[in-house]
This record gives structure tokens, C-alpha cells and sequence, in this order.
């Protein structure tokens, strides 16, 4: 359940457009701390944490295929043709995997081979289907930070998801893999295809802004599309999806570091790290996701005048009502009536006799 109040389209507005100017002078005069106070509170009483719990358990049932696709990849290719790259890149995102399941992988064989084009087929298509359900899971966060409480219709529902899964879902998973394993990924080729120092280092260079370019993109798109209402311009939403997207990479690589550099991780969770740090990472996806949404939201709000961003509280305990009500008289249960006497009936007058 939602307590958020609604957020009016602003398209419905004199102006088709907001611009980030209007957007700008709308921060500097309500104020950056209010402002994030105010967000705070939409995605509290927007079930902001529920959803993004939910979100990260879709996420979590999508990234495993999409591993397992990764892992058909590496049969498929083989040692010669870029199988030990990929092996690299997968052990490196996912701590705690062994190195003689992908020397298994990476071995010869017809029956290597068939497992192989198994695992990438089905991977990839349970992926993009839980991918999709993973977007329908976000517009039905956002509209309840939006103060909407019904989701579209089932099948445009989905169909939008599915499309932004395409969009929006695999481009933000790229950004990650080339977040937290683009460096291995750099060091494999250069120790397997003997890769210049130079081509290493512009490498080391270009997959910052190559994986913050995908972040941004994916992060547009979803503020766009995936909440049902019609959205202000991209430039009116760039200091919501600017902040998910500091979050999220600020979340992403605070946890890589802490994984990959703490012995204590890895030796409380044993073969289940990688699952782990895969469930941290999505719930703290889901918390940028969602608090950027927040932000968006409450700052069109503010510019349409609605300044509270939840509804009022009116809920009160029967102890507090009844010592409002009497403030002299300590509250006690009320003593129940006693039965009302029945009323005596009126005698009756006796008939006239029959003439």
C-alpha cells in the first residue's frame, strides 16, 4: 500500500516542457536538504524498501541465466577463440566459482559442446523473461512513489516490460560487467592475446565512461517509460536519475571492493559469496532505483505546489481518542446500558354490542 500523495502531470500544464532551468531554480529555492528529506519520506511511505526487495529478487532470477548464457559462451568459444576471457570475466564477477568447473567448460569434446549450446539458449531466453518481469516490477514501484495505485492493463504492462527489458534491463547489465569485470577482462586479453600496453591502458580508460554511458542510458529510459503518467522532458529528470545513478556505482563498487578484498566475506558465506554479494548488490540496486525515483518525483511535485509528499496520519489508539475526548476522567471501558423496562400497554376498551 501507498500514502504518497499524487504527483500532477505537469504536461497537463500551460508549458509542454520542463526545462532544467526551471528544474534548477526549483532546487535552489526549495532547498537540496529539504528536498532530499521530502524524497526520503515519498520513498518511505511509497513502500520504497519493499519494492526493492522485490525488484532485487527479480534481478537476482535474471542475472543467473544470463551467468549461465556467459557459461555456454565459454564451451561454445572454446580456449582458442575468446572462451578464456569470458572465464576470466565470469570468475571475476562471481567470487567463490571454481576453477575446475570452468576448466570443465573450456574442455574438448561433443558432449562439452551440446551443453554449451543448451546453456546459451536457454539461458538467454529465461533471462530476457525474467528480465521483463524484473521491469514490470519497477513500474509498479514507481507509480506507487507517483502516488498512482494501479498498474496498466496486464498485456501493455508486460509489453512495455519486455521492451524495456531490450532498452533499457540488458544495456545496465552490460554497465556492470564492464564495471566490476572490465578489468580482468582487460588483463585476460592482454595475457592471452598479447595485447599492446598501450591498447591496455586506453582500455582501462574508455570502460569508465563506456560503463557509466550504459548506466545513464538505462536509468533515462526507465524514469521515462516505466511509471504510468506522462513524464517531463529528460532534462526535468536528470537530478533523479543523476543521483541513482551515483548510488548505484558508488553501491556497485564499495561492494566489489569488499568482496574481493575481505577474507571475511568470503569465508562466512563459503560457495554461497557470489550468490551473496549477487543479493546485496541487487537490493541496493533497487534502493538507488527507487530513491531516485523519489527525488524526481517530489521535485515536480514541489513545482506543481504540492508540497507534502505523503498523506496525512489519522490513525489514532481508542485509549488516546477517549482521553482527548475527557481529559479529567481516566479512560475505562464504558459500562454497558441497562435493559430499558418494557412499556405498559393501554387496557382496552371493551366493543359495543352489534345493533
Amino acid at each position: 500500500m501507498s500514502s504518497t500523495r499524487i504527483v500532477p502531470e505537469t504536461r497537463l500544464m500551460a508549458d509542454e516542457e520542463l526545462s532544467a532551468d526551471d528544474a534548477w531554480h526549483t532546487l535552489r529555492r526549495q532547498g537540496g536538504w529539504h528536498l532530499l528529506r521530502d524524497a526520503f519520506i515519498r520513498f518511505r511511505y511509497g513502500d520504497g524498501f519493499s519494492h526493492s526487495r522485490a525488484f532485487a529478487l527479480q534481478l537476482c532470477l535474471a542475472v543467473v541465466p544470463f551467468l549461465i548464457a556467459l557459461t555456454g559462451l565459454i564451451s561454445e568459444l572454446g580456449v582458442e577463440e575468446g572462451g578464456r576471457v569470458v572465464a576470466d570475466t565470469v570468475l571475476a564477477v562471481t567470487p567463490g566459482a571454481s576453477e575446475p568447473v570452468v576448466a570443465e567448460l573450456l574442455g574438448e569434446g561433443e558432449s562439452t559442446e551440446d551443453a554449451g549450446e543448451l546453456a546459451l539458449t536457454l539461458g538467454l531466453l529465461t533471462g530476457l523473461v525474467t528480465l521483463t518481469t524484473t521491469m514490470a516490477q519497477i513500474e509498479r514501484g514507481a507509480n506507487r512513489i507517483y502516488g498512482v495505485e494501479r498498474d496498466r492493463p496486464a498485456l501493455r504492462k508486460y509489453l512495455r516490460a519486455a521492451v524495456l527489458a531490450v532498452t533499457a534491463g540488458v544495456p545496465a547489465l552490460a554497465g556492470f560487467l564492464i564495471l566490476v569485470g572490465g578489468g580482468p577482462m582487460g588483463d585476460s586479453v592482454q595475457r592471452h592475446y598479447a595485447w599492446g600496453e598501450w591498447v591496455h591502458g586506453g582500455w582501462d580508460v574508455i570502460r569508465w565512461p563506456l560503463s557509466l554511458a550504459l548506466t545513464v542510458l538505462a536509468v533515462a529510459v526507465l524514469f521515462r517509460h516505466a511509471p504510468r503518467r506522462r513524464q517531463p522532458g529528460l532534462s526535468w529528470l536528470f537530478f533523479g536519475a543523476g543521483i541513482a545513478t551515483a548510488l548505484w556505482w558508488l553501491a556497485s563498487l564499495l561492494l566489489a571492493a569488499y568482496v574481493n578484498f575481505s577474507d571475511a566475506f568470503g569465508q562466512t558465506y563459503g560457495a554461497l559469496t557470489g550468490m551473496m554479494a549477487l543479493l546485496l548488490w541487487a537490493n541496493l540496486t533497487g534502493m538507488a532505483l527507487f530513491g531516485g525515483l523519489a527525488f524526481a518525483a517530489q521535485l515536480e511535485a514541489l513545482r506543481i505546489g504540492v508540497r507534502e509528499p505523503a498523506e496525512p496520519d489519522l490513525w489514532e489508539p481508542e485509549t488516546v481518542r477517549a482521553e482527548t475526548s475527557d481529559p479529567g476522567t481516566p479512560s475505562r471501558p464504558a459500562a454497558a446500558a441497562p435493559p430499558s423496562a418494557p412499556r405498559p400497554r393501554a387496557p382496552r376498551r371493551p366493543r359495543k354490542p352489534a345493533v
